[in-house]
């Protein structure tokens, strides 16, 4: 197996989903090498080094290739027709691209490749909702689109850990936290508000931000402003090794995002270390929250309904130690790594069936599209 990715997009669309997916099935047994990534990022077979140019001299028996109308994506469509492999696609969905450059390149894509690319995957495998939808409207058939949560890493996101984050702000009690970028469409003020309204008037909850960005400055203001300061505590972004002891160390996390292009990622984490979670009731973070067994969802931006939520799950300890070993559960059923190789070899295994079906039906590549540049 093939595993293109754009090293330009790897740490902020796919995340450690390439990797991680690598390292999974070349434990089930398969060959795995990874093209477009830094040397070492992707784990490899020891039949070559990842990222020379023995793609088409190694001859895979399928293409898996990031974000489906990427260049990546036509890289991966005429790499797989020359050499008559299955096409994978993984779409991470970023339904309203904000950065010129992504806007961009999915403009080229939807004009310069994207029947090519369509016409050339056996599949596509879409992260969440929302890029299940994003892939249904890019024009790939529903019948050929499986949706796959992001993985985690249940063996370092799990109960029981203790952060030294916490203990070096001397942070005591009950933790409200929230990890990721303080911006406008994070919502972060909306959950800065809920706190002040409940639980931020009392001495035994605290309420984490870790994470930094343009509302920053705005967002301290407005802690004093509301009589909350002292009870919010500021702490710089996260490194990777520090992310499972500080979530793990938290009472409920909050993903409190306004918009789609917030992807939730630490959701899957919380639920590894048996934290319970708060959230908005958006397409991608519905996905991972079942109300009232691993958390609670409230509307985005409403500050009543996340006072509300907030007061909700702030009332009883009984009920979060619930929710808490019901999210560790559902953790294990379906965002472990294992399971997740699992359920996308079978794609695999399909998609390379179907890829011979059509070679057999075709065998002088009689009613393959021409590809249009």
């Amino acid at each position: 197996m093939a595993l293109l990715v754009d090293p330009l997009t790897l740490t902020t669309k796919g995340g450690d989903h390439a990797p991680e997916l690598a390292r999974e099935l070349l434990g089930r047994g398969h060959a795995v090498r990874g093209f477009g990534a830094p040397p070492g990022i992707i784990p490899h077979s020891t039949d070559g080094e990842p990222g020379d140019t023995g793609l088409a001299s190694w001859r895979p028996d399928v293409v898996v290739a990031y974000d489906a109308l990427s260049p990546t994506a036509w890289l991966g469509a005429r790499t797989a027709r020359r050499l008559s492999a299955a096409l994978v696609l993984v779409e991470v969905g970023i339904a309203h691209p904000r950065r010129i450059h992504e806007r961009f390149l999915q403009w080229i894509g939807e004009r310069a490749w994207a029947r090519y690319v369509r016409h050339t995957a056996n599949a596509v495998v879409a992260l969440d909702p929302v890029a299940d939808r994003l892939a249904r409207d890019e024009g790939f058939p529903p019948q050929s689109i499986t949706t796959l949560p992001q993985g985690v890493d249940l063996e370092l996101f799990r109960p029981g850990l203790s952060s030294a984050l916490i203990a070096q702000q001397r942070i005591r009690g009950r933790i409200l936290l929230y990890v990721g970028r303080l911006e406008e469409a994070r919502g972060v003020r909306t959950l800065l508000h809920a706190f002040a309204a409940t639980v931020g008037q009392r001495s035994d909850w605290s309420l984490v931000l870790a994470g930094e960005g343009a509302e920053r400055v705005s967002l301290r203001a407005g802690a004093d402003r509301i009589g909350v300061s002292e009870r919010v505590h500021w702490l710089p972004r996260p490194r990777r090794e520090e992310l499972p002891a500080l979530i793990g160390g938290a009472t409920l996390l909050a993903v409190p995002a306004r918009d789609a292009s917030v992807r939730g990622k630490q959701i899957a984490r919380a639920m590894g270390c048996g934290v319970p979670v708060l959230a908005s009731d958006l397409p991608r973070l519905r996905y991972y929250v079942e109300p009232d067994r691993t958390g609670l969802l409230a509307p985005p931006g409403d500050r009543a309904a996340w006072t509300a939520i907030l007061q909700r799950a702030a009332s009883s300890p009984v009920v979060r130690d619930r929710w808490g070993q019901h999210a560790r559960e559902v953790a294990l059923e379906r965002f472990s790594w294992p399971r997740i190789a699992e359920d996308f070899e079978r794609v695999l295994i399909e998609a390379v069936r179907t890829q011979q079906e059509t070679r057999l039906a075709h065998p002088n590549g009689e009613g393959e599209p021409v590809e249009n540049t």
